[in-house]
């Protein structure tokens, strides 16, 4: 009797644990078709679209790394925006801007939505939609890995990429001060209206 009691406190334990992760895992995918068609109305519109009423951020940008599935960039780099996408840094360059252009710096995490970037080779192609809906071209020109308690983002008057994420990819403990990064020239007469 004992025993069965046992077992069935076992079970019961590990399905609440799967329901656990299967709701953070709906959660994420649902947050993911939120913020796509808050990108989508906010490309229609013109206006700032929150992907839900108490976001605390909004989609600036799509990205395309090589030929990977396109991500919708997030206004901010705050721990809340990057739990659910790559995101645009406060003070770096908007996209598209080229009237007043800075380098654009984005940051995701090495475990989601960053974590092929490793795989990004010296001449792989970028792009980068802009809040307009143009597409603007990049080519990777350089990686390497960074101490952020030593360097600062270089955020030049010009319209490069950097894309920015925690190193090395497969660390155990999270938050040491290794960055990789990647750094991608703009390719003028690359962009093209979306009709």
């Amino acid at each position: 009797m004992l025993r069965a009691l046992l077992y069935a406190v076992c079970l019961l334990a590990g399905l609440w644990q799967l329901g656990g992760a299967a709701w953070l895992l709906a959660k994420a995918e649902l947050a993911q078709v939120l913020i796509e068609d808050a990108w989508e109305e906010q490309l229609l519109t013109g206006q700032a679209a929150r992907p839900w009423p108490w976001a605390d951020t909004w989609p600036v940008a799509r990205l395309q790394l090589d030929a990977q599935d396109p991500l919708v960039v997030l206004a901010g780099a705050s721990g809340q925006a990057l739990a659910f996408g790559p995101g645009l840094l406060a003070g770096s360059g908007e996209p598209g801007n080229l009237t007043e252009p800075r380098t654009t710096v984005i940051a995701a995490h090495r475990d989601t939505h960053f974590g092929e970037l490793g795989r990004l080779k010296s001449g792989s192609p970028i792009q980068l939609q802009d809040n307009r809906g143009r597409w603007h071209s990049y080519r990777v020109t350089a990686t390497r890995v960074v101490d952020s308690e030593r360097e600062q983002l270089p955020i030049f008057a010009e319209p490069g990429l950097l894309l920015v994420t925690c190193y090395p990819f497969n660390a155990i403990d999270p938050g040491g001060p290794l960055r990789y990064v990647v750094y991608a020239e703009y390719l003028p007469g690359g962009e093209s209206v979306q009709l």
